[in-house]
């Protein structure tokens, strides 16, 4: 990192909010036996898994894991996930990132379920950056971060040192 890397989130901060995060999800969905935590790639996937791991501990549910491919250069190409719709037809599902900026990732993500009948769907993030240029929401959010347009978020999911940086 830079010297103008600030750290607004240490690894202990993360863990707190991981936690929390997976404690909302299993509440709205105390009714639930399956969901589907559908984490957009790369870190949103990571963030997923976590939250994944934290529900298997503390609720349970049965927590199908899918992979959301958005291309982010041209968000308009077709969103793929890593399993079948019919793995997820008529179930909860909660898309995952680690980072709402824009909200065109997030919402070229929802417009793919949109497509498939579901029981109950939510997103979650990490860090809600305040900048939605789209009309979408995150239901769970570990942090909402006032920034100005040309500060940039990075999250970094390292196993035991996770991060979340101002730069």
């Amino acid at each position: 990192m830079t010297e103008a890397a600030h750290i607004i989130l240490d690894h202990t901060e993360i863990s707190h909010k991981i936690k929390r995060i997976a404690y909302q999800i299993y509440e709205s969905n105390a009714t639930e036996t399956e969901i589907v935590l559908a984490g957009i790639a790369d870190r949103g996937y990571e963030f997923a898994l976590l939250l994944t791991e934290t529900l298997k501990n503390i609720s349970p549910l049965e927590v199908t894991i899918c992979k959301v491919f958005v291309d982010k250069k041209t968000p308009l190409n077709e969103v793929k996930t890593s399993i079948s719709a019919s793995d997820y037809e008529n179930k909860s599902v909660i898309l995952i990132d680690d980072v709402l900026n824009s909200g065109a990732t997030l919402i070229y993500g929802v417009k793919h379920f949109l497509n498939v009948p579901l029981k109950q769907f939510k997103t979650a993030v990490l860090v809600n950056r305040n900048h939605k240029k789209y009309p979408v929401k995150a239901d769970f959010k570990g942090i909402s971060l006032s920034t100005s347009l040309n500060e940039h978020v990075k999250v970094d999911f390292t196993p035991n040192q996770f991060k979340v940086f101002l730069l």
